[in-house]
């Protein structure tokens, strides 16, 4: 490999993983979303140019910021020899040539989340405060996100419009909130942290499963909102990514594919992470103040307890999915519920449940709904059935591992059925 290419190489590497943290600071620094989202890939490009001839800085993210400051106010000042920029831009170059040159490594850490409170403030809709910031904060495209939120990807990338000038024309700051603003934010908050988890827990497109940026990015955000805020949600919150993080290695085998639950070798399992997510989920029932996060983290707590997947406590399971149904209702909480009714009693029994889902019309677009009922199917003996029931779920999956996984049980059920 020439040096240009290792290059090359490692400024994709770090592009993947520092860019969003490069464009938060950014933001914070221009105060506008469009000039920081061109000014960081104005410093991405310098990079190409400078790091291959001049070698790649000790801090290249702190590099990228002052490039891309640097950029901006050259680009800022082109605009205003030729056309008429708004009056607000142009008076922040001063502020903008002022920011601090040496850039506070833990300025650079919080940036991330003073992005995330700015797009949840209370002044922007609710129904584009996560997705403004899963698009902005953590870079997800606008069909990933449309996929996880059930919805046409036109609405989505109306409402990120929206919710970009909205902060733009209310003047709302790029800071994190006092203590006293910090709980009228946190429901939206909490929502983006877990979404990003679990777009890195199980990505929605792509070569692999995984993404561990993101499943570390969101740990790392949780366990500052709790230093912020100990909050018993925050905390089951970052107990639940914990739990479902502690099984990362035992998702995939060594060629990527997956690895259901209950076939995982659980020796694998971080046994540190386990008793982490442990200690603070006792913390957070502790407080009798018990939430949706919370809950999901019993859920996993009940999993991890287990020694071996036919001794879990299906019926534990079923009743807090009983609870967490009550107080959060979705179609999704429904299907995992079916699935562990299926467990606890019988495939037939979990069966009727993910058929009362897809006949209401919810799910009829969700792989996973579709992969559940073809797993009850196959379990039920009803070949036919359960491959139609895959072959649906393999039209709708992205993820390239989901892809193989359908296969493999289509071809399996193929075999046995001399298809």
């Amino acid at each position: 490999m020439s040096s240009a290419q290792a290059v090359s190489n490692q400024i994709d590497r770090i592009y993947r993983t520092e860019s969003r943290k490069v464009f938060a600071t950014l933001v914070r620094i221009l105060g506008d979303f469009d000039v920081a989202e061109e000014a960081m890939h104005d410093a991405f490009a310098a990079a190409m140019e400078n790091w291959g001839r001049d070698g790649i800085p000790d801090n290249p993210t702190a590099w990228l910021i002052s490039t891309g400051r640097f950029k901006a106010v050259d680009r800022i000042r082109r605009r205003r020899r030729f056309d008429d920029l708004q009056p607000e831009l142009v008076q922040r170059i001063d502020r903008i040539e002022l920011a601090n040159n040496s850039l506070a490594e833990q300025d650079i850490q919080d940036d991330r989340l003073r992005l995330i409170f700015t797009c949840c403030h209370p002044a922007i809709d609710q129904k584009v405060q996560v997705p403004l910031t899963l698009r902005e904060v953590c870079g997800m495209t606008t069909d990933e996100i449309a996929r996880a939120f059930l919805v046409a990807s036109s609405t989505l990338a109306q409402r990120i419009v929206r919710g970009k000038a909205k902060i733009r024309d209310a003047g709302i700051p790029f800071s994190i909130p006092s203590l006293s603003e910090l709980p009228s934010r946190l429901d939206a908050v909490l929502s983006v942290i877990y979404l990003v988890f679990n777009e890195g827990y199980s990505a929605t497109s792509g070569d692999t499963l995984l993404r561990t940026d993101l499943s570390a990015e969101a740990i790392r955000l949780a366990r500052l909102l709790l230093e912020l805020l100990p909050d018993p949600e925050v905390a089951g919150l970052l107990a639940l990514m914990l739990l479902h993080e502690s099984r990362r290695t035992a998702r995939v085998n060594e060629d990527g594919d997956i690895v259901l639950l209950e076939d995982q070798d659980r020796s694998l399992w971080d046994q540190e992470l386990i008793e982490e997510g442990s200690q603070l989920l006792q913390r957070s029932l502790r407080t009798r103040r018990i939430g949706t996060y919370t809950i999901q983290a019993a859920i996993s707590a009940v999993h991890a307890e287990a020694e071996r997947a036919s001794a879990t406590d299906w019926s534990q399971i079923v009743a807090l999915y009983d609870v967490l149904l009550r107080i959060q209702p979705s179609p999704v909480v429904e299907l995992n519920r079916a699935v562990a009714i299926a467990m606890r009693d019988t495939p037939a029994e979990g069966l009727k449940h993910i058929e009362a889902i897809l006949d209401s019309g919810h799910l009829r677009d969700h792989y996973l709904a579709h992969s559940a009922r073809g797993e009850l199917l196959r379990r039920m003996g009803e070949d036919d059935e359960a491959i139609r029931a895959f072959e649906q779920a393999l039209s709708l999956a992205m993820n390239a591992p989901e892809q193989r996984f359908l296969h493999q049980k289509l071809t399996a059920l193929n075999d046995n059925s001399g298809h």
